[in-house]
């Protein structure tokens, strides 16, 4: 997958590059709930399992941003033409997990069979990585089991870990709504508040428009 690399001299965030990966490292996460009352629906209608769709809206939000696809490669920066989600599977028996990863299509029927074609060829093996990890993809994780408020992660990279990792929990019954907590964590030497707004509302804005993308 192509990589473009950034002339740091005259790029726009240089200022804030430098700041937030130099004399103020810094990484900030994000929780919101993602209101899924009509995703839910219309994936029971299809009968198409959530986490995929999921991992779908989060793809698309990814690859419409540069600065969530900024990284280093090659000891250089630069942003990824497109990037993959890297998810986890769990292991019931022994409550362990699997990394693997998805390529990601914009037409969703085509990620959807993707995504379980590698179900069905990776859910019984165990250990970290169990599919091969190309440099372009991005992490994903799901706690099913709680509907956190608030969720951070701490690399321990010397601060240069630059892409995105989210993060879902449970989700609930809030009145007449069903919601989905998710969280967001950035480096703020790539992405401020602001794009984490954009991250939060365009999945948002996916989720209730999930009929124009779902297919038949």
């Amino acid at each position: 997958m192509e990589f473009h690399w950034i002339d740091i001299e005259s790029w726009k965030r240089k200022a804030y590059f430098e700041h937030y990966l130099g004399q103020s490292k810094c990484t900030f996460s994000m929780t919101a709930n993602l209101n899924v009352t009509v995703l839910l629906s219309q994936l029971r209608q299809k009968h198409v399992k959530l986490y995929p769709a999921f991992l779908y809206m989060i793809s698309r939000v990814i690859n419409s941003h540069e600065e969530f696809r900024t990284d280093f490669h090659g000891g250089k920066l630069g942003y990824w033409e497109q990037m993959n989600p890297c998810y986890t599977i769990f292991h019931r028996d022994d409550q362990t997990f699997s990394a693997i990863w998805t390529e990601f299509n914009e037409y969703f029927p085509l990620f959807y069979e993707h995504y379980l074609q590698d179900q069905q060829q990776y859910q019984a093996q165990k250990g970290l990585f169990v599919k091969e990890m190309p440099a372009n993809t991005f992490s994903v994780s799901s706690i099913p089991w709680v509907s956190f408020t608030g969720f951070n992660l701490n690399i321990y990279n010397e601060g240069e870990y630059l892409l995105p990792i989210i993060t879902g929990g449970k989700y609930y019954q809030d009145g007449d709504h069903i919601l989905l907590p998710v969280s967001l964590q950035v480096h703020h030497a790539v992405c401020d508040g602001y794009h984490a707004a954009v991250f939060m509302n365009e999945l948002q804005e996916l989720a209730d428009a999930c009929g124009a993308w779902l297919g038949q």
